[in-house]
């Protein structure tokens, strides 16, 4: 899903953080492995899936969701060299091929069963 935002500010690395974050709560937590591979989306998205399922209120599910999204932000990032942005309430990417993408806006997307990790990464990647 790609979005167009009017300003940009600098490059922000607060999502690698969450990401970080996220894979040791779930390595410690969920005793599952996320090595940063365009695969290990699919391992999320099933999180996610599971989560979705149990009907949580999104407050409670809210700062797992940004962490998942800044997650699939670095793959992103990783596999395209794109850069984090942010706006005054948003953390975005812009890969070096002018595009934007909101990997956290996706996260809380596939928590409504409305999109998947997976899929906005190969729609950004390539990568199938």
């Amino acid at each position: 899903m790609t979005t167009q935002y009017a300003t940009t500010t600098q490059t922000d690395h607060r999502p690698a953080r969450w990401a970080a974050d996220t894979v040791a709560t779930l390595r410690e937590g969920a005793r599952l492995r996320l090595d940063y591979s365009v695969q290990s989306l699919w391992r999320l998205d099933r999180v996610i899936e599971e989560l979705r399922r149990d009907h949580p209120p999104y407050e409670a599910v809210a700062h797992a969701l940004r962490g998942f999204g800044a997650y699939a932000g670095e793959v992103i990032a990783r596999e395209t060299g794109a850069e984090w942005h942010a706006t005054a309430d948003t953390h975005w990417l812009r890969t070096p091929d002018g595009r934007i993408w909101d990997p956290v806006s996706e996260a809380r997307r596939a928590f409504a069963g409305e999109g998947t990790l997976r899929g906005l990464c190969r729609e950004a990647t390539g990568v199938y």
